[in-house]
């Protein structure tokens, strides 16, 4: 994990985290890592997985598919790269 140092903060903005943490029952430190954390991801984030699990319902998949490509699929160990 990483560390942030935050210098020259105010002591009114440090009395407000401190009462916004009290009133979310977390530490100040909690506090600023949730509004940091909430302040950089968007709302609606596209995950992978749930995007191909949604795509593979609509085209309707079935395990049995999933059976299919596990026994044409290419089972040979990869070859570790060469720099030469």
């Amino acid at each position: 994990m990483s560390s942030v140092l935050i210098r020259n903060l105010s002591d009114e903005t440090h009395r407000a985290l401190k009462v916004q943490a009290a009133k979310h029952g977390r530490s100040t430190e909690a506090e600023i890592r949730e509004i940091l954390a909430s302040a950089v991801k968007p709302e609606t984030r596209l995950r992978l997985g749930d995007a191909l699990a949604a795509l593979g319902r609509e085209v309707g998949l079935t395990d049995e598919d999933f059976a299919v490509f596990e026994e044409v699929r290419d089972k040979t160990p990869a070859a570790p790269l060469k720099f030469e």
